[in-house]
Parts: C-alpha cells; sequence; structure tokens
C-alpha cells in the first residue's frame, strides 16, 4: 500500500494536534514548521479535513487549528478514504469477492489480494490517532533536517506467498 505525499502531510498535521490537544487552536505556520510541512498544501489540506469535520478551526490572534473530536475518536481510515480514497491498491472487497466467484483460474490470486486489503483495513480501522501516541517515537515532534520533497515514510511492499527477495 502506498499512501500519498498529501496523505503523509495530513497524518502528521494530525499527529501534532493529538500531541497538543486540549492546548488551544495551532497556527498553521506552527504546524508548518515543527512537521516541516509546506505551508501552503498544509492550507489546502487542513480546509479538507475542517470540511470532513475532522479538525476546527479559530480565527484572530489566537486563531488556528484544532482536532474536533478526541483523538481516540479518529480513525487512520477515516483520514486515509479522506485524503487518498479507497484504502486498498487491489479494489474494493465487493470487486475482489466477485472476481474470486467468477475467475475460478484465478481464485487463489484473487483471494490473497482480499486478505491484503482485508487486514490493512482491519489495522487502519483499528487504529486511532491517540494510538500513535503510545506507540515507539511517538514523542514531541523535533524540526527535522529533511529536505523539502522528500517523503519520510517509505511505502509498504506486501509480498504474499512467496520466497523473500523476489518479485
Amino acid at each position: 500500500m502506498k499512501i500519498s505525499q498529501k496523505g503523509l502531510y495530513a497524518l502528521q498535521a494530525l499527529m501534532m494536534l493529538t500531541r497538543r490537544y486540549n492546548q488551544g487552536a495551532i497556527r498553521i505556520r506552527d504546524i508548518a514548521y515543527e512537521e516541516s510541512l509546506p505551508e501552503k498544501f498544509l492550507e489546502l489540506i487542513l480546509l479538507e479535513l475542517k470540511n470532513a469535520r475532522i479538525v476546527e478551526s479559530a480565527r484572530g490572534a489566537k486563531g488556528g487549528y484544532q482536532l474536533r473530536r478526541p483523538p481516540d475518536e479518529i480513525r487512520l481510515s477515516e483520514i486515509i478514504r479522506l485524503v487518498d480514497g479507497p484504502l486498498a491498491p487491489f479494489g474494493d472487497a465487493e470487486q475482489l469477492r466477485g472476481l474470486i466467484t467468477r475467475d475460478a483460474d484465478h481464485r487463489a490470486l484473487y483471494q490473497v489480494f482480499l486478505d491484503v486489503r482485508d487486514a490493512a483495513a482491519k489495522i487502519l480501522e483499528n487504529t486511532t490517532l491517540a494510538d500513535l501516541m503510545t506507540k515507539p517515537g511517538a514523542g514531541p515532534a523535533r524540526r527535522s533536517s529533511k529536505k523539502k520533497g522528500e517523503a519520510s515514510v517509505v511505502p509498504l511492499m506486501v509480498h504474499a506467498g512467496g520466497k523473500e527477495g523476489h518479485d
């Protein structure tokens, strides 16, 4: 599964807002600086998250963004679906189930894809922003020295049923 750069930025911004939950609104400039995110792109992402009622904004000198709901009520699946669309790269579950039923010659292949899709969806459905704060490395953000545009996460590659090292 591969998450877009926009999806990563959304998740990083929401993690920062989770770390500062109940501390009031945080300015876009501060989120962008702390998380090393492009400010203009972050504005668009936060507007999308606001329209989806995941964050809320406050105007004025103490303005900015904050989570609209508690972090333990915001699931990663909700964020990824909003920003990047369906969770799995293999199509939706119903489409795969139909292929399993209709294409006997490739049934085993489609079943593996369905299993991968279901496993990924289950993990994302059962992980909240609050859960991310209890995992190793979830401490306060530090301004990183990564170059602009450099990805901070390597795409997850799933190999099922084959020998390691072979694609």
